[in-house]
């Protein structure tokens, strides 16, 4: 039960994006698809719609070597969408990124936010944090304040990609 959850709920960015290296960008997206069953075909065209929507059109044949921190880390988020991603947990999705890399990256999350994905999204960088609604901070462990937030406002005249709605 709870892999079937994962598997058709959560979707997951990692700093480090976690792709595989002998695989293209979007075979990188369809590695959760392939355990859910869906049939290739389907499953390509999905991975490249989605790295489309992301920018990244003319990369879907690149593997990870190939492509800058900005661009592997829109693969991950496209892998953390192609089953759903209702829920995103996102570690440091950031940290690994240069300051407009991880301006874009947050500029794609708030606009999933806005659509209706939840995103729970753990740093240590307070104006990342300043990002979410609602912010809650944790020391050795014990949650020492939890508080909602007035986001931070996001240039909207930035050429980040923006993502369509992606709900089920």
């Amino acid at each position: 039960e709870l892999a079937r959850l994962r598997r058709e709920y959560f979707g997951f960015i990692f700093q480090r994006y976690h792709l595989l290296g002998d695989l293209s960008a979007v075979g990188n997206v369809e590695v959760p698809s392939i355990y859910a069953g869906v049939e290739p075909a389907e499953r390509q065209k999905h991975a490249a719609d989605l790295l489309s929507q992301l920018g990244l059109a003319d990369k879907l044949s690149n593997r990870p070597s190939q492509l800058s921190g900005g661009q592997q880390q829109r693969v991950s988020i496209a892998r953390a969408l192609v089953n759903g991603g209702d829920v995103i947990l996102a570690d440091e999705p950031t940290g690994a990124l240069d300051k407009q890399s991880g301006f874009e990256v947050m500029r794609i999350l708030r606009d999933l936010n806005r659509k209706g994905h939840t995103i729970i999204l753990v740093t240590h960088d307070i104006q990342v944090a300043q990002n979410a609604s609602r912010i809650i901070e944790i020391s050795d462990g014990e949650i020492i304040s939890d508080r909602a937030n007035t986001p931070n406002q996001l240039d909207d005249s930035s050429t980040a990609a923006q993502l369509p709605d992606t709900t089920k």
